[in-house]
């Protein structure tokens, strides 16, 4: 099977679990030439020697159609993800997620494969209209990040109305945890609480719905194995939710420390692109996958700061990370 993104945050955690599932997993990851596999270099050993990487870009049908051959299972993963350089560079997120996806989806297509995961967010559903937010909540494309993401969704949509092509789109709620970059909130908040005298952040009203990394996962192989899922839209997220301001003063109880909370403007996006509320209905992945959220914020918060506390010196905290 194939792990487009593997070098990233989800793609690496769900790279690992395919290997310890004993899985043959061929890992993509963006080429550079210093042949760095992203996230991939922080797993044990036995995982990495279990490991076909291959080095390329989804952007280039080529080389795509390459990493796709042989391949029974394709999970599609890679993406531009942050929401702030979206606005910096619009023309690239359209070019990797929905080009990507164009690529993938008739890779996977012209090879046969026998199931395509196609990796959604949540953030496709904007500010929600009503709560908790099923699969038939309107989309809404409040940055240039989320527009590419409905893009996408709606190229693999169209994959499967067009070409039966088996393919079956997840939409995480945002997910956390080990390794994840400091441009998401939990890290930037636990980041600077180790390492500076106060905690800089963005707005502090917005409701989200934290999703362990292990749960998401567990999601993932699910909408693979499951032989009634192409053609679906299934919500991975834990069904509970918690505001920004809420989750900063969670994560310093789980440190143990009190720091001063500064909202600042240069972390805030754009009124209108602010997405204000989301809430995951998970009602589908429970009923058709039998997926349910096995950890809950306090114990997935423990596990990440845990982690940080190890690793901390891999991040830049004096900087705002877009």
């Amino acid at each position: 099977m194939l792990v487009t993104g593997a070098g990233g945050f989800i793609g690496s955690h769900l790279t690992e679990e395919l290997v310890k599932m004993g899985s043959s997993v061929r890992a993509l990851v963006k080429y550079n030439s210093r042949n760095d596999w992203g996230l991939l270099e922080m797993l044990p050993a036995e995982v990495k020697n279990g490991l076909e990487v291959v080095a390329g870009d989804v952007r280039d049908p080529f080389m795509v159609r390459k990493a796709v051959a042989g391949c029974d299972v394709v999970f599609h993963l890679a993406s531009l993800i942050a929401i702030p350089y979206s606005y910096a560079a619009p023309a690239s997120y359209v070019e990797t997620n929905v080009g990507g996806a164009v690529n993938v989806l008739q890779a996977a297509l012209d090879a046969g494969v026998e199931k395509v995961v196609h990796t959604s967010t949540s953030e496709v559903y904007g500010t929600a209209l009503y709560t908790p937010i099923d699969e038939k909540h309107p989309l809404q494309g409040q940055s240039p990040y989320s527009a590419s993401k409905i893009g996408a969704d709606k190229i693999a949509e169209s994959y499967h109305l067009s070409f039966d092509l088996p393919v079956a789109t997840i939409r995480p709620f945002n997910t956390y945890g080990p390794r994840q970059s400091a441009r998401a909130i939990i890290p930037t908040v636990i980041t600077q609480a180790l390492q500076k005298d106060r905690v800089e952040a963005g707005l502090l009203s917005p409701v989200r719905d934290f999703t362990f990394v292990k749960d998401t996962v567990a999601g993932f192989i699910k909408v693979a194995e499951n032989d009634d899922t192409a053609g679906e839209t299934i919500n991975v997220g834990s069904g509970s939710a918690v505001s920004i301001g809420e989750l900063i003063r969670l994560i310093l109880d789980c440190m143990g420390t009190e720091k001063k909370v500064v909202a600042r403007e240069e972390r805030m996006r754009p009124a209108k692109s602010e997405v204000m509320q989301l809430l995951c209905d998970n009602r589908k992945a429970r009923r058709l996958l039998g997926w349910e959220p096995n950890v809950g914020l306090e114990q997935g918060l423990a596990e990440t700061v845990a982690f940080f506390r190890q690793h901390v010196d891999r991040y830049k905290v004096g900087m705002y990370t877009v």
